[in-house]
């Protein structure tokens, strides 16, 4: 028996991720980016990480023909850009600040950490591309991470202890 799409993502929501915004720029040199929950580390030797690029989305074009990604890890507090970063027919850049580090892609502000990485690999994975980046730059910030389970944002309720 096949599971229908509908049981694949409610089980799959049964998995608490991390939030992030993936970012790159397009052609012209202008900053990209949309809310991913499908990232994780590949490799430590050469460091990979591997992002899932739906072949439906508005930026589909522009990560496939990307050089370079960078990984932007969010915070609780930043709630309010990952739905910005999922909200279709915006610029989503609109009054974000970000910088850049070794590949040039924008690295939000504020993140609880990043990866700046150079695409690698491209595989087909069904109704998604699989991209592979060798991470370039990166760098841990500080704050709680913000956490998506079941569908909806939820916060650590108890500090990570340093």
């Amino acid at each position: 028996m096949i599971v229908d799409q509908r049981k694949f993502r409610d089980i799959s929501g049964s998995f608490a991720t991390g939030v992030t915004v993936v970012t790159t720029k397009n052609e012209k040199g202008h900053p990209v980016g949309m809310t991913a929950n499908s990232f994780t580390s590949l490799s430590l030797d050469p460091p990979l990480v591997i992002i899932n690029v739906d072949k439906k989305s508005s930026l589909y074009t522009e990560f496939l023909n990307a050089e370079s990604f960078a990984v932007n890890i969010l915070s609780s507090e930043q709630e309010d850009i990952s739905r910005r970063f999922s909200t279709k027919n915006i610029d989503r850049f609109e009054g974000i600040s970000y910088e850049e580090d070794v590949t040039g892609s924008p690295i939000l502000k504020d993140v609880i950490g990043y990866f700046d990485c150079d695409i690698v690999k491209h595989y087909d994975g069904g109704d998604h591309t699989i991209l592979i980046g060798e991470t370039k730059g990166g760098n841990i910030g500080s704050g709680e991470p913000l956490i998506f389970y079941r569908g909806k944002y939820q916060h650590v309720n108890n500090p990570v202890v340093k």
